[in-house]
């Protein structure tokens, strides 16, 4: 009996094997998706982050507002088209900054720190790490250095080259928003009621402006602690236009180091902005405030892990956007 129609039949093992090559080769030609990674530097610029943890204490050191400065601004620079350094880039023929929007002008602050670590950074690995990186670092950084917690950071970030100046007043909360608003801005970029929370907490540290909280100490339908508005008074004026610019501590209790007293504060009426309050006011926040005030370490971990989501916020990957040489100018 001969092998019909003359075909020959390979053995079961080898058509097999053939068919895991085959698999295999197919994988491979499917491109490669590019993903933040914790080690996305450790061949290419493995000092980056010495380097930089050097540079932002030596910042803090100077400036303990700083630290609160920083962790804002990786906050914004994530809420308005994601967190690609798009907030560092100055006006030019092709540029309206983010700088300019209503929520940063005269508000926002440490550009020059940022660029200060990014000159650091490309005289040790020029045109590897990106803006958006230093971004994230930076704002993990500040939080160490007074006394908040840390987190394990995901790199990998490219730098826009384009603005959200027109994004920025739709995607970034105010100091009047009320709960619903927060909760529903938080959530299209992806982050829980808790995360917004959370990082509402951040306000356990810096200052905030006369303008932004007068409405609140003087307003007698406000729930306010009548102490606290008292005291807050005396370096607010009540006429618009008069001390504006003048500072109060978000935290009146330990200003300058990052604890839960912000959520004690809370329960006793005397979160300084009118979006702080909102958090413990009889809506559904009020049992996260509570837990967050009575644990500190829950608030720590939960902190953390928000800051991790936030970073995730659309980033720049691959060959998109660029690394620029200067943060505030595309090159």
């Amino acid at each position: 009996m001969g092998l019909a129609a003359g075909r020959s039949r390979l053995p079961s093992c080898v058509s097999h094997a053939f068919l895991v090559v085959a698999g295999l080769f197919i994988l491979a030609s499917i491109p490669c998706e590019a993903q933040l990674s914790s080690s996305f530097y450790d061949n290419t610029c493995p000092n980056i982050l010495t380097t930089i943890r050097t540079a932002i204490r030596t910042a803090v050191s100077r400036e303990r507002r700083m630290a609160a400065s920083l962790i804002r601004l990786h906050f914004h620079d994530c809420f308005v088209q994601g967190c690609d350094a798009s907030i560092l880039l100055d006006d030019s023929v092709t540029i309206q900054s983010e700088k300019n929007a209503p929520n940063n002008n005269n508000s926002v602050r440490g550009y020059e720190v940022i660029d200060n670590v990014k000159s650091h950074v490309e005289s040790i690995c020029p045109g590897v790490v990106s803006c958006a990186d230093i971004l994230a670092v930076a704002a993990r950084d500040a939080s160490v250095a007074v006394g908040g917690p840390t987190w394990t950071l995901k790199l990998g970030r490219r730098d826009s080259t384009t603005s959200g100046l027109s994004q920025a007043a739709a995607n970034l909360p105010t100091f009047r928003d009320g709960l619903d608003r927060l909760i529903s801005l938080f959530s299209t970029k992806g982050l829980s009621t808790r995360d917004m929370v959370a990082l509402s907490g951040s306000h356990t540290i810096g200052q905030a402006r006369c303008i932004t909280f007068r409405d609140r100490i003087y307003d007698n339908g406000t729930i306010i602690d009548v102490g606290f508005a008292s005291t807050r008074r005396r370096r607010c004026p009540v006429d618009n236009g008069n001390g504006d610019d003048n500072l109060a501590a978000l935290d009146l209790v330990t200003p300058n180091s990052f604890d839960n007293n912000y959520f004690k504060n809370l329960i006793q009426r005397k979160g300084l902005l009118q979006s702080d309050q909102v958090l413990f006011n009889g809506g559904s926040t009020d049992s996260i405030v509570t837990e967050f005030s009575k644990s500190p370490s829950t608030f720590s971990s939960d902190f953390a892990a928000a800051m991790v989501k936030m970073g995730d916020i659309e980033p720049l990957l691959g060959s998109a956007g660029e690394i620029r040489k200067y943060c505030n100018v595309i090159n």
